[in-house]
């Protein structure tokens, strides 16, 4: 029994020392140093309005469907639109029927919030990210809606396309990606201009 206990108790300590190092030790240091040098992202990235009340993330997209709002790219996530917990695209390819159907629905009710355009519909405000959490579109899309925002607030043109310009990010590095605007950011800064805080 003792010549047991000698064998084992070299692997208990080894088991408690590695549990307290990888279990203890290496989170805490990682959650320090993570509040300390980016409290913001370690906090989810919130965007807050005046009142400093959360109202979403840098990182998630929000749905909006009235034609005075930009509209963000659809989201495949279930069991509802832009939901974190559950991530994921809608993995169906350019000849399943499904989808078809999903664009022409997507298209129509564009179609319908603003009638009189009759540009091509950028192909970001009718399918889904990887994701299905993008909380961006594409200049393009933006410039698709600019004119039906402007209309349904009353504000000029010129000014509308001032704010899609201020809320575009540029290419990572300069080199990658494309250039993309933050719709909740957008809408955000369209409130705001109108004096209706969210």
């Amino acid at each position: 029994m003792t010549n047991l206990f000698k064998q084992v108790r070299p692997a208990l300590a080894s088991l408690l020392l590695l549990s307290a190092v990888t279990g203890l030790v290496y989170p805490l240091v990682v959650t320090t140093l993570g509040k300390t040098l980016f409290p913001a992202e370690v906090a989810g990235s919130l965007i807050r309005n005046k009142a400093g009340e959360a109202i979403g993330s840098e990182l998630i997209g929000q749905s909006f469907s009235e034609p005075r709002y930009f509209w963000g790219r659809p989201s495949a996530t279930a069991p509802m639109a832009n939901n974190a917990s559950g991530s994921s695209g809608s993995n169906q390819g350019p000849l399943n029927p499904a989808l078809s159907e999903a664009v022409a629905a997507r298209v129509a009710a564009l179609r319908a919030a603003d009638p009189g355009n009759t540009q091509p519909v950028p192909a970001d405000l009718v399918t889904a990210s990887a994701s299905g959490l993008d909380p961006h579109i594409s200049m393009a899309a933006a410039r698709y809606q600019a004119p039906r925002v402007a209309r349904e607030r009353q504000l000029p043109m010129k000014e509308v396309l001032r704010l899609i310009e201020a809320h575009t990010a540029a290419r990572d590095l300069q080199v990658l990606g494309e250039p993309r605007v933050h719709v909740l950011k957008l809408n955000l800064a369209l409130d705001a201009l109108s004096g209706t805080p969210r």
